[in-house]
């Protein structure tokens, strides 16, 4: 979400002193009301890309996007229109008619999902087995990325809870609300279920209280954060290190880990 310009506080974004002292990309790249995809992430991203480069981020997707054979099929509005104009279970009989073993890659009690895998076939004709069974797609499921690199991830443990409050209190604090509030109506599909955000939304639409949306954004967060912990924990190819308020002592574990990986 830092590719959009104006939401700073929200995403915790490098201030001006931060970027001074290290060049930092794929910031402020796009206005809030516009829609910027994970494709477009990606090729924008791997045109920066070079042996010095840090990687920092908790997005999943946004990460192997960069790293990984990960390949996006097209999309059309118009398409996506008319198969939202279809009943859920219209989506889900027409994607078994086209390829009876689709429950097999698809999580078909996903509507999401189901609508996404009828569009990619209705624009291109790949249904989701033959695209699941791509030398790509197999080499995105065994981890093997497209070049040599080092991950390490932070783990906060326990004290996950108290440091989400505590950001999202000094947010608020900065001005968090009045920058929602500011963008509100900038604000389009993507840029507004941007965790924080979406939850301080009813805030300033005067529907529900300070206290009540920023105990929603708390929770959001730990939701968000559970995600990103079960997805990145999958990945074989990152290195663990626990958390440490201690900078100095969080450094050294840090480097540690990345001799330790690099040999």
């Amino acid at each position: 979400m830092q590719v959009y310009r104006g939401m700073d506080i929200g995403t915790a974004k490098p201030d001006v002193r931060e970027r001074s002292r290290v060049r930092h990309h794929m910031i402020d790249v796009v206005d809030p009301e516009d829609e910027f995809t994970a494709a477009e992430f990606q090729a924008q991203a791997r045109q920066v890309l070079d042996r010095d480069i840090v990687i920092a981020g908790g997005s999943g997707l946004h990460f192997r996007a960069v790293v990984d054979p990960l390949s996006f099929a097209p999309s059309d509005p118009r398409v996506r229109a008319e198969i939202d104009g279809l009943p859920a279970g219209l989506r889900v009989e027409e994607l078994r008619g086209i390829d009876p073993k689709v429950d097999r890659v698809v999580d078909l009690a996903n509507p999401r999902r189901v609508a996404r895998a009828l569009e990619i076939y209705r624009i291109t004709g790949e249904t989701p087995t033959s695209r699941f069974r791509t030398p790509e797609a197999e080499a995105v499921r065994a981890y093997q990325s497209r070049f040599p690199f080092t991950a390490v991830g932070l783990d906060p443990g326990p004290a996950l809870s108290a440091r989400v409050r505590r950001r999202l209190d000094a947010m608020a604090r900065h001005g968090l609300v009045d920058e929602v509030e500011s963008l509100a109506p900038r604000l389009g599909r993507t840029a507004s279920q941007a965790v924080g955000y979406k939850q301080l939304l009813p805030v300033v639409r005067g529907e529900t209280s300070l206290g009540e949306g920023l105990e929603d954004a708390w929770r959001a967060t730990l939701r968000l954060a559970k995600h990103q912990r079960t997805y990145f924990h999958r990945d074989p190819r990152i290195r663990w290190v626990p958390w440490d308020d201690d900078p100095d002592a969080l450094y050294r574990h840090v480097c540690s880990a990345i001799e330790e990986a690099d040999g």
